[in-house]
């Protein structure tokens, strides 16, 4: 392909984060497609969602991680935008009839970071401290480790959160690192927390890029900054998440690391909402088999895990 069509408007949330993520996959398109470069051959259309208007109430008792694409996927349809920008994390592991994920950039940084307010880590932080956290994995995560913490509801975008602890809100709480170190906020990490001690989400740290799956032009024109490594990694880790139909109502956790020699390694783990059982499974293969892998991964936590987290 040798054309691609402008003006193209790029479609994103409106937090700083999401705005950082939608500017840098322009960046990568202007790089891959000189017709680009002029200031109106690309617009960033900034749509609010409902995930991002109620702040008050958990996800998972709205609706889930969908209310944060539920509008992105309206304008696409209605042909308002182009493309759209998500952080795959929070992107539903079956995406609505007539949409499809036409590429991915470079993974950043996939771990969690960890900031408490007196500096101290998560294994120092003295007993009856309150954790602040919308997420049900990372309060399984903490309390499995950590019972005698308590675990509160934190919602908002980075910069609200970090302002909810300030003002004592919360003790500690926790981010996706790769999110601070885009928004150059890294310095107020107390710690980064290992995968064995906190599995990440599935597909944390990837930005993916959304289009119709009936715009083949485009979906041609975008395997330019597609990154293959990546997308990789996020098959294996998204399929073990539809194994176990993982919504952000259920504890689940997933990271594939590749070997640099075609073979690939995921660690999963499924969790009760207490943090009193944790089943972890892995697997190790081939990056042919990446989705293999983790729909594999992901059969066993079911079989194994309590059939409650699933009603």
């Amino acid at each position: 392909m040798e054309k691609i069509r402008t003006p193209l408007r790029i479609g994103t949330r409106g937090s700083p984060l999401a705005l950082w993520q939608a500017h840098r996959v322009a960046a990568a398109l202007r790089d891959a497609w000189p017709a680009l470069r002029p200031d109106d051959a690309l617009e960033i259309v900034e749509i609010r969602t409902t995930g991002d208007r109620v702040q008050n109430r958990l996800l998972s008792d709205i609706g889930g991680k969908g209310l944060f694409s539920k509008e992105i996927e309206e304008a696409l349809a209605a042909g308002a935008i182009d493309l759209a920008v998500h952080s795959m994390k929070d992107v539903e592991t079956t995406l609505a009839d007539g949409f499809a994920i036409a590429a991915v950039l470079e993974r950043a940084d996939p771990r969690d970071a960890w900031i408490s307010a007196s500096g101290a880590g998560l294994d120092a932080l003295p007993a009856g401290s309150r954790v602040g956290t919308a997420s049900l994995r990372r309060r399984a995560q903490v309390l499995a480790r950590r019972p005698d913490l308590i675990v509160t509801a934190f919602r908002g975008n980075v910069g609200t959160r970090l302002q909810k602890l300030a003002d004592g809100e919360a003790d500690a709480t926790l981010l996706a690192k790769a999110g601070l170190d885009r928004l150059e906020m890294a310095s107020c990490i107390t710690e980064t927390l290992a995968p064995a001690v906190m599995l990440p989400a599935a597909a944390q740290g990837a930005v993916g890029v959304e289009t119709r799956a009936d715009d083949a032009d485009l979906i041609q024109a975008l395997k330019a900054i597609d990154h293959r490594p990546t997308a990789i990694r996020i098959e294996a880790e998204r399929a073990l998440l539809a194994a176990l139909d993982g919504s952000c109502r259920t504890p689940i956790g997933a990271l594939a690391v590749l070997d640099g020699q075609g073979g690939l390694k995921l660690d999963g783990l499924l969790a009760s909402a207490d943090g009193a059982k944790l089943w972890r499974t892995s697997r190790e293969g081939a990056v042919a088999d990446a989705g293999r892998l983790g729909r594999d991964a992901g059969a066993e936590l079911r079989a194994n895990g309590d059939a409650r987290l699933f009603e």
